[in-house]
């Protein structure tokens, strides 16, 4: 039986460079191939998948199997676009989808599929990443107007001090200074860092783990820290110190979130890797993720837009720093920060590049 428009698969190193997810099905419906960029869309490994129905290795694809099935039969293809793949219990993964008959040998599927919400994402992040360049230009502007004027204010208190050093005003003068040189810490935690990273190989574990202690120690009975790691995530080429002062900001601006509430509360600590992922527009052939989870009350919706600028905050006591801080730390490292939350689930997820070839360009 000869099948119309039938193409041979590429080879599988070529396959498992897109970005694209690509299944290739056999005349049984059998998972023949799937590439890297499958296996993080569908959280699934080729080892596992291999050789097994597609409805077993993909649930996914449970309710479009007799679809796939009679595509198979006929020799003809088709195109659906936002289709939503659902796995009990998990969200939908909505992507545009092509499948076409092809030769493996013999009959065969070819499975394409595109995640809808990924240029969407790279969008965002863009936008979140020219968000920051501007945040921390005008942070530097700022900066340089209040120092200077800082700086004058200083000096004449300390001059006024000198002239008259038993005036019963000493006090006051102690205040200026006091407080001239709060002002200029405060400016100077807002500039963050002044020195480049000092990179070196790095276990992200033990870095989680040293994180994970100083959270617990700080932490009430009622709320639990737990862990959730990948221990195939090889090191990391980073600066031991401000992987670990990004990673407080963001653990401690979750166990804040929790102190206020009655009830108890959990932290999940999460690593994972994924394959031909794009940040900021520049895409890397692997990624570590780290997820910080809490099940809090949530961000403000009108506050997510401005969660990583400077002084903004949900809490009188805060100086909205942490967050904007610790995105320009893992900016050094050529990553991102992301945060998506509603009530009972905010998930802070840092990425970091793994490819050493990658972080030179950035």
């Amino acid at each position: 039986m000869k099948f119309p428009g039938l193409k041979r698969v590429a080879p599988a190193s070529v396959l498992d460079g897109l970005s694209t997810a690509v299944i290739a099905l056999d005349q049984s419906l059998r998972v023949a191939y799937l590439n890297s960029a499958s296996e993080t869309l569908f959280s699934v490994s080729r080892k596992h998948a291999f050789g097994l129905p597609v409805a077993q290795a993909l649930p996914h694809f449970s309710a479009i199997e007799a679809r796939l099935r009679r595509a198979l039969e006929n020799g003809s293809g088709f195109i659906e676009r936002e289709l939503r793949l659902r796995r009990s219990g998990e969200e939908p993964i909505a992507v545009d989808c092509t499948v076409t008959p092809v030769t493996l040998p013999g009959p065969g599927l070819l499975l394409e599929m595109l995640p809808v919400d990924r240029h969407m994402r790279i969008s965002r992040d863009e936008l979140l990443l020219a968000q920051h360049e501007v945040s921390r230009e005008l942070i530097r502007g700022m900066a340089h107007e209040i120092k200077n004027p800082l700086g004058g204010i200083r000096g004449a208190a300390q001059l006024l001090e000198a002239e008259f050093p038993d005036s019963e005003h000493r006090e006051y003068t102690r205040v200026i200074i006091r407080e001239a040189d709060r002002l200029k810490n405060l400016v100077n935690r807002m500039l963050g860092p002044n020195k480049l990273p000092q990179m070196a190989p790095v276990n992200v574990h033990e870095v989680i783990e040293h994180v994970r202690q100083l959270l617990e120690a700080e932490a009430s009975d009622k709320i639990a820290v737990t862990r959730d790691y990948d221990p195939s995530i090889p090191e990391i080429v980073a600066d031991r110190e401000q992987l670990i002062q990004a990673l407080l900001n963001i653990t401690r601006n979750a166990l804040q979130s929790l102190d206020g509430q009655d009830q108890s509360g959990k932290i999940v600590l999460r690593t994972r890797t994924r394959r031909q992922f794009t940040i900021g527009g520049q895409r890397h052939r692997l990624v570590a993720q780290i997820d910080i989870e809490d099940d809090g009350p949530g961000i403000p919706e009108s506050l997510m837009e401005r969660i990583f600028f400077p002084m903004v905050t949900t809490r009188a006591e805060g100086t909205g720093l942490g967050l904007p801080i610790a995105q320009y730390l893992i900016h050094a490292h050529g990553g991102l920060v992301e945060c998506t939350s509603r009530s009972g689930c905010t998930v802070f997820s840092i990425f970091l590049p793994l490819d050493l070839d990658d972080r030179r360009k950035t």
